[in-house]
């Protein structure tokens, strides 16, 4: 979870400004669809107003039946068969809309969806060292799927319900101009009401998305790591855990779904009573018009019909203020979920590239570390005026005690961040100068966690290099040591792997990685323990591969056992962020230091 959702409280308010600028941007993604949205205001027009002639022919109608020279059966019928022509196109109309409407909404979600994974493939790998994986995953599914619902179901209603409110009064206010005074007291107290209950709810909802994402990043990271859960037999307290987690999470779901819903049977009570008192006072009324008190053409004056027009066009202006609270809930659900997504949208990319960077070709493998320093926290550093020499071909290892700054060194090389003081040059060029696409290209990089992803052996060990022949793939797997099993396999290389290869061997999962940095064939290698996975008897095979693979690279190589980089031309003793040690094996076996030290412990 990011820094920025943890410390915000759950009650908290968002102005005014960020309110407008959230609903400015989903309008700009209706906007890109403008000539069907048109086309949706028209089919609400058009589907809105059929509907509400309906009533009128009703009314004409009843007042056909009750005339005082006869039931003038011609006109009934003639009422009759319009307002069913009415109601049926009306209804295929609304029908259209919807479809409609959800296709535009599809549209607009893939952009959003589209432009939100992009947005996070662009973002520092800062980024993901402050935020849970599952939080994120919840943005992309559930949060935009949240904001999918309401454009393609709410936005309809909004839009129906407008227009009929408006034609609905327009149509009362040729009826009866004294009945519309009932409005003048209800109408305010449903607005007053919605805004009060709203300010109380919303952060009822946006407290809903953010429990969400915090249990999908619990359960995210608890199942990436069950085998450890199991081995040390601690599934009852995880489960434990992640029922308190989910029992918040319902506490927050109930707590706005609750207070939401309670807005909707509220505002209903308030219309129910507006219909209610407009049928008293249009009994009143139809009385007084009976009795001859009220003459034709006053204002008071109204028929049978009119009076069932009035409370039909009553119950459909009062419908969609009611139908305004229901749905209310969604709409703050679908705010609080776009909100979210915009903040990714929102989060500064990596630094770009300066305008006049350098693009890297023929790249030689000359790396030079001056007076680095470096932390990940402003308050902590963890490089302290790092300096170092990687001449073309050779090979740097580095070791230390956990935490002393190795990894960093790599994070630096690679541009995942940028030095805080000093320089970083290759082949004489400030790394910093150079576009991070040929920096990054220039390396290829083994890890001790292996990434496999869904797919066959073929495609993730030609993940290396895209334009590879199978012929080089097979010569790739056969310097990893992995060409046996492959071809050991009832489909060979066309085996498919399961997410993250987990159904093959960590070491398997290693030396298919090994073959995808073999068949790259980048000038300089980054081994960070790429041999830990694997048997010491596979591990000599794989020493003797990497030995050809690193001929004539520069390679940085991170290890803890200690016997794999005893050939290396320069051994880096890294503690505390400084370099305290630096030559061959022997010579720093000679001085006595830490690295003789180190290296004698593993035969204690």
């Amino acid at each position: 979870m990011s820094a920025y959702d943890k410390n915000r409280p759950a009650n908290e308010k968002i102005d005014k400004k960020t309110a407008k600028g959230v609903l400015k941007r989903l309008g700009g993604y209706v906007i890109k669809y403008w000539p069907l949205f048109l086309i949706a205001v028209a089919l609400t027009f058009i589907s809105n107003q059929l509907s509400l002639l309906g009533p009128q022919y009703s009314g004409e109608a009843i007042d056909a039946i009750s005339s005082p020279d006869g039931v003038d059966f011609a006109t009934v019928k003639s009422s009759v068969i319009s307002m069913i022509i009415c109601y049926a196109a009306s209804a295929v109309m609304s029908y259209v809309l919807s479809v409609l409407m959800i296709y535009i909404s599809q549209k607009i979600v893939y952009t959003m969806r589209k432009q939100l994974f992009e947005k996070v493939m662009s973002l520092p790998v800062g980024y993901f060292d402050t935020h849970v994986t599952g939080d994120i995953i919840s943005r992309i599914s559930y949060d935009i799927d949240t904001v999918n619902s309401s454009l393609s179901h709410d936005v309809v209603q909004v839009m129906t319900g407008l227009y009929t409110v408006i034609g609905s009064l327009v149509f009362m206010w040729q009826i009866s101009k004294p009945l519309i005074a009932v409005f003048a007291i209800t109408i305010p107290i449903s607005l007053i009401f919605t805004r009060y209950r709203s300010k109380k709810v919303r952060p009822l909802f946006r407290k809903r998305s953010r429990m969400l994402g915090e249990l999908n990043g619990y359960a995210e990271e608890m199942l990436s790591g069950c085998r450890t859960i199991q081995a040390y037999n601690r599934e009852d307290e995880i489960s434990g855990q992640f029922n308190g987690k989910n029992s918040d999470t319902m506490d927050a779901y109930y707590n706005a779904e609750y207070y939401g819903a309670a807005m909707g049977p509220s505002v209903n009570f308030i219309n129910n009573l507006s219909i209610s008192l407009v049928m008293i006072f249009g009994g009143v009324l139809y009385m007084l018009s009976q009795s001859g008190t009220a003459k034709v053409g006053s204002m008071l004056f109204i028929t049978l019909g009119g009076v069932a027009q009035f409370v039909q066009y009553s119950r459909k202006f009062a419908g969609p203020i009611n139908e305004f609270a229901n749905i209310y809930n969604e709409f703050q659900s679908a705010f609080s979920a776009a909100e979210r997504v915009f903040r990714i949208l929102d989060e500064a990319p990596e630094t770009p590239d300066c305008e006049d960077a350098y693009t890297l070709n023929d790249v030689k493998g000359n790396v030079k570390f001056d007076a680095v320093s470096f932390g990940y926290l402003p308050d902590k550093t963890i490089l302290r005026g790092v300096s170092l020499s990687a001449q073309q071909g050779k090979t740097i290892a580095i070791v230390g005690p956990t935490g002393a700054g190795k990894t960093t060194i790599i994070n630096l090389l690679m541009r995942f961040y940028d030095v805080n003081e000093g320089n970083i040059f290759v082949d004489g060029i400030e790394s910093r100068m150079i576009t991070r696409s040929s920096l990054r290209k220039a390396y290829t990089m083994v890890l001790q966690d292996t990434w496999l992803f869904h797919g066959t052996i073929f495609e993730n060990i030609v993940y290396g290099r895209e334009n590879a022949t199978e012929e080089e793939v097979r010569a790739a797997a056969k310097a990893a040591r992995i060409d046996s099993y492959i071809d050991s396999l009832p489909d060979g290389y066309n085996t498919v792997l399961s997410d993250d290869g987990v159904n093959i061997s960590k070491g398997q999962k290693q030396l298919i990685t090994i073959a995808r940095a073999i068949i790259a064939q980048s000038p300089m290698l980054i081994l960070d323990e790429a041999t830990s996975n694997v048997d010491s008897r596979t591990e000599i095979k794989i020493q003797k591969a990497m030995g050809e693979l690193m001929s004539g690279r520069t390679c940085f190589v991170i290890a803890h056992r200690l016997s794999t980089i005893k050939e290396a031309d320069t051994i880096l003793v890294i503690q505390d962020g400084v370099i305290t040690e630096q030559g061959s094996h022997d010579e720093l076996l000679e001085k006595n230091g830490f690295y003789s030290t180190l290296y004698n412990s593993q035969f204690s």
